[in-house]
């Protein structure tokens, strides 16, 4: 008698980045396959779907393989989260910034990141809420929230980080900066600020990166990065410096916070991005740690 075999959903975005993971999909599908896993592939048609794919069918399937960027992997953890379920995860990065894998040291390579979701452990990890809304990584507005998308790609391929930091440092001296009161887990901080992000993550946006000893990825609390608007060409001077170093211990152009709670009030309705992608500003955002949320194998 044959033993039963397992299900997996498979999820593509077949826009995601540069389409790579297209040209692999069969490939992908049966090395699943001939691991023992019954596999169903869901192609995305649109905004959304990955996320109503997961909420309606997800409960149907042992492991689900996100193939795609941040912003799919965002819609299947919000799908889950919707639905109540605990199903394990695999991420195959193809988008064009990768944030989160890069912080999971998920292979970039789309066939070995296959093998190694077979060959994976599961690790849980905390995620975000942002109102009625979630995140994987990130949620974040100000300079920045853009410059990985619009960084041309010749740029990043000549420059790699620094290419992000040359087009975020050009955005600095026209940005208009954003009035905010911040709390975090009762600490109050109020100021004119260029850029503001909530994160769970070594890298933001390809600009911002944090070392594994400021940044603890299931310890129930998120990372907050506060950079107030420079009012000198000395401190202009100063936080071009610290983009280009990676050093971000120079207050108080820059500010970094743990907390489990944020509550963000802004002066009007600034537009936001969670994960990359687009959200419509809102004058008040509470943000809470979702502590141990998804279990991704890799």
């Amino acid at each position: 008698m044959n033993e039963q075999r397992k299900k997996m959903l498979i999820i593509l975005n077949p826009y995601s980045g540069q389409k790579k993971a297209n040209r692999h999909i069969i490939n992908i599908v049966s090395l699943f396959t001939a691991s023992g896993w019954d596999c169903t592939l869901h192609i995305t048609q649109s905004s959304g779907d990955a996320t109503e794919y997961t909420k309606n069918y997800g409960s149907e399937f042992e492991l689900i393989v996100c193939i795609g960027g941040d912003g799919t992997l965002n819609e299947v953890i919000t799908g889950l989260a919707d639905a109540g379920l605990s199903i394990p995860i695999g991420y195959i990065p193809s988008g064009s910034t990768n944030d989160f894998a890069s912080s999971l040291n998920i292979s970039k390579n789309v066939m070995q990141a296959a093998r190694d979701i077979l060959n994976g452990t599961p690790h849980i990890y905390d995620i975000g809420a942002y109102n009625d809304k979630y995140f994987c990584y990130v949620a974040s507005f100000g300079a920045f929230t853009k410059s990985s998308y619009d960084t041309p790609q010749t740029l990043k391929n000549t420059l790699g980080h620094l290419a992000y930091v040359v087009e975020s440092i050009k955005e600095l001296p026209v940005l208009k900066p954003v009035h905010a009161k911040i709390t975090a887990d009762g600490e109050v901080y109020e100021d004119d600020y260029m850029f503001a992000a909530v994160s769970n993550s070594l890298s933001v946006a390809g600009v911002l990166s944090l070392s594994p000893e400021q940044v603890n990825m299931s310890d129930g609390l998120l990372e907050v990065m506060l950079i107030k608007n420079p009012k000198t060409p000395a401190e202009l001077s100063q936080l071009a410096w610290a983009l280009t170093m990676q050093q971000y211990n120079c207050e108080p152009i820059i500010q970094l916070i743990s907390a489990e709670t944020i509550e963000i009030e802004l002066s009007d309705g600034v537009d936001w991005t969670l994960d990359g992608e687009f959200s419509k500003g809102v004058e008040k955002a509470v943000i809470k740690n979702m502590h141990n949320a998804i279990t991704v194998i890799k």
